[in-house]
């Protein structure tokens, strides 16, 4: 798991294929300006979810994980937590689900505040809870967000 400034992006380009594609999308602005949902960017190989929604409580949190792609997580506008722990010490709370890549799992993590113009990046060994109201009181509050998917289990 990393988490940074888009400022700072270019450290983190040599992940992986696809990862210096995922961050020139981002710092292209396109993100502040793309419709909401899906976009491809490259195929099956590098595509964009484009959100927008209330932060939740953090009760209505789901742990989740991905097997084939890893998650650039961008925060275009407004801020949220999102939760991070190592899937080694997580218990499978629903089984992985290939066409969907995800599966579902309960236990405990960190809690990381991800501002506008903060990233995180989830590999597939990263269980996360995307989402998540800030603050003391978990009060909700607007959020647009992108998500790049990077092929990385191909």
């Amino acid at each position: 798991m990393i988490i940074d400034t888009l400022n700072n992006a270019a450290v983190y380009e040599g992940l992986g294929p696809g990862f210096a594609q995922a961050f020139e999308y981002l710092r292209s602005g396109r993100a502040a300006t793309d419709a909401v949902g899906s976009h491809a960017l490259d195929g099956e190989r590098l595509f964009v979810n484009v959100e927008e929604y209330t932060s939740k409580p953090l009760k209505q949190g789901r742990w989740e994980a991905h097997r084939k792609y890893a998650d650039v997580q961008y925060v275009v506008s407004g801020c949220e937590r999102m939760g991070y722990a190592v899937i080694d010490g997580m218990e499978v709370e629903e089984a992985y689900d290939a066409q969907t890549d995800v599966g579902f799992f309960t236990g405990e993590g960190l809690m990381l505040r991800v501002a506008a113009g903060t990233f995180a990046v989830f590999m597939p060994q990263d269980v996360h809870m995307p989402c998540i109201a800030e603050g003391e009181l978990g009060e909700p509050g607007a959020v647009r967000k992108v998500v790049v998917k990077v092929l990385v289990n191909g």
